[in-house]
């Protein structure tokens, strides 16, 4: 029996395949009872017992409890010099078994599939393994995730279409997200008009929604490698908003405003003092201070410490220099995780509301 399956791919890297995948794992499980999960080719590699798994496997698998083994939903994971090796000596054949025997044990007992892919139609090429190969090898058809516009967005999925299009893949249609919210309506009508112009449906137009792309003080904590110095409890707390210590705390106040993130040198206990003066009674309400990086490797004095502490504002210990600090915060990839539970049960509200998945469902059947 030919089970169904969708496989997910993007114009680039965050345009929200994992996103998609996750929320279409909920949405699509309304209606098959045993529904699974695979991600080829995956590249942000998690070590757990002895084999090496993508992040994304490892989140389905926690969120949904799918079942089977890990290993199977991750076959091909390339950690640091993985590629250099495979073009030394490697054999695509050997990868492609293993990508086939993987998805023979992970469709086991479902009835319908959900298939990740890696980046755009090309990525994975050095490896043989682009998303447009391995959609071919599995025989399934596409769903290209692209970013809010309307030039850009068509540009872009053409040419990712051509190069499906040349390896012979079905491309069902298109899901546009990260639509900035005051352009909603004009690009929700004129990209629907454009890809129907390019004979390609357009499954969904999503709304940009900040708390998807905001990380956790925990996963900037993970990325910046830095020491906790207090507020373990709080750190899964989102930041929305980066305020950078380069200001009188007067000044500093005025902009204390939303999920904040204070980035500033240890030494300047002036706005740290500040940030913790945003918890007083009758100010917190206005100010909301969700953590504070103290950058260049240096300690507030003990008193200064200590206050911090006492407020439970999760205060991380940097060695980067503030300007560099900031810039890795700001470029930092979102990734949710299976203890995110408010973007996880948005994913879930956003893909039920803006994507037609019972049109996925048909267009799978013509």
């Amino acid at each position: 029996m030919n089970t169904p399956k969708i496989y997910i791919s993007a114009t680039r890297q965050d345009d929200g395949k994992t996103t998609t995948s996750l929320g279409l794992l909920n949405a699509i499980g309304d209606l098959y009872e045993n529904i699974g999960y695979i991600k080829p080719v995956g590249q942000q590699v998690k070590i757990i017992g002895e084999h090496e798994i993508d992040k994304d496997a490892t989140l389905m698998n926690e969120v949904y409890h799918i079942g089977g083994r890990l290993c199977d939903m991750s076959p091909i994971a390339i950690p640091r010099g993985f590629t250099e090796d495979y073009i030394l000596r490697g054999e695509v054949t050997t990868l492609q078994k293993k990508i086939e025997i993987s998805y023979k044990n992970a469709r086991k007992g479902k009835q319908f599939m959900v298939i990740e892919g890696t980046g755009h139609a090309g990525v994975g090429s050095v490896l043989d393994l682009s998303n447009a190969v391995v959609a071919k090898q599995l025989n399934a058809s596409v769903i290209i995730v692209t970013c809010g516009g309307i030039g850009r967005p068509i540009d872009e999925v053409m040419l990712n279409k051509a190069v499906f299009d040349i390896h012979g893949v079905d491309v069902l249609g298109v899901i546009i997200n990260k639509v900035i919210p005051s352009k909603y309506e004009k690009i929700n009508k004129m990209v629907r008009l454009g890809f129907k112009r390019k004979n390609l449906k357009v499954f969904g137009v999503i709304p940009f929604i900040p708390v998807l792309s905001s990380p956790t003080i925990r996963q900037l904590l993970e990325d910046s490698r830095g020491e906790l110095l207090c507020g373990e409890e709080n750190l899964d707390e989102n930041v929305s908003k980066v305020i950078v210590g380069a200001m009188p705390p007067h000044t500093a106040l005025d902009y204390f405003k939303g999920e904040v993130l204070l980035i500033t040198p240890g030494n300047r206990e002036d706005l740290i003092l500040a940030a913790l003066t945003c918890h007083a009674q009758g100010i917190q309400e206005e100010c909301d201070i969700k953590g504070i990086i103290l950058t260049c490797g240096i300690y507030p004095q003990k008193s200064i410490l200590k206050l911090v502490e006492n407020s439970h504002i999760p205060t991380i210990l940097v060695h980067d220099d503030t300007f560099a600090a900031a810039k890795w915060v700001t470029n930092i990839s979102i990734k949710i995780k299976a203890e995110d539970t408010e973007k996880i049960d948005t994913v879930k509200q956003m893909i039920k509301k803006y994507v037609d998945v019972d049109g996925i469902l048909e267009s799978l059947k013509e």
